[in-house]
């Protein structure tokens, strides 16, 4: 499917690996000038690189941290005016919420919560007065069913789920889209950690552990990381434009309700 959407600017947030690397690949192989960023100059200088050879097309980088002001102006100086965002920021550590301070939960909303917001304000009226734009903010399953341990990550992402639910109702009729998906388990270096760390608390084998989730999962697997990078590219795409405001759960069926 052509997607519609060859020569589009599109800015990926923390995008050298895992699901946002996964965004920005799908998105330069449908045509996109793709600027793509991530706090480490080697990891995303090198995966602009392997991104661009596959699609045939240069991709831009920016090392920058984008939950920062000077990290944003960094990204937006890089690619001013994008037609196509794609937020996205690694998860604040799991923990009991009696050990939680203040600046824990400020951290965290920072990341999850308000870098994306300062991004959505500094972008969407360009985006209006084009008559195009997508915004794909990359949230979690357990907005959707809240897990133990994971109340920070939760609680900020619940925040911006609840702003993009209002905001997307007022620009739709522009043709410029705010939506968010919600990852459950996908194979990147970030799950392989985290369950590495629940099977060293569980006194268990980690490779072991690894594989016991895998297999006992709903689809018999995990997620591949190109899957949800095409699913993200869809929503991006000139096809996507009655999509609005909505929470998209990718998780090999591991929700057990119907709605």
């Amino acid at each position: 499917m052509d997607l519609g959407i060859a020569g589009r600017r599109a800015l990926v947030c923390a995008s050298s690996k895992g699901l946002g690397r996964a965004c920005a690949q799908a998105l330069a192989d449908a045509g996109c000038e793709v600027t793509i960023l991530a706090r480490t100059r080697a990891d995303v200088e090198r995966a602009a690189g392997e991104i661009g050879e596959r699609a045939g097309r240069a991709v831009a980088w920016v090392a920058c941290d984008i939950t920062t002001a000077e990290g944003r102006a960094s990204a937006l100086a890089a690619c001013p005016q994008p037609d196509i965002l794609v937020n996205n920021a690694g998860g604040p550590p799991p923990g009991d919420f009696r050990d939680w301070s203040r600046d824990d939960w400020i951290r965290a909303l920072d990341a999850n919560m308000l870098a994306p917001i300062a991004l959505i304000k500094a972008t969407v009226d360009a985006m209006v007065e084009r008559r195009f734009g997508r915004i794909v903010n990359i949230t979690s399953a357990a907005v959707k069913a809240p897990m133990e341990g994971l109340g920070l990550s939760t609680a900020a992402r619940s925040g911006l789920t609840g702003f993009v639910a209002g905001l997307a109702r007022t620009v739709a009729r522009h043709n410029v889209t705010l939506n968010n998906l919600m990852p459950g388990l996908f194979e990147t270096d970030r799950l392989r950690v985290g369950l590495a760390a629940q099977a060293r608390m569980a006194g268990q084998d980690a490779d072991a552990f690894h594989a016991m989730r895998r297999d006992t999962s709903v689809a018999g697997r995990f997620g591949r990381p190109e899957e949800f990078g095409a699913y993200c590219a869809f929503l991006c795409s000139a096809h996507a434009g009655y999509v609005v405001g909505q929470n998209l759960l990718i998780d090999g069926g591991a929700f057990p309700g119907t709605f």
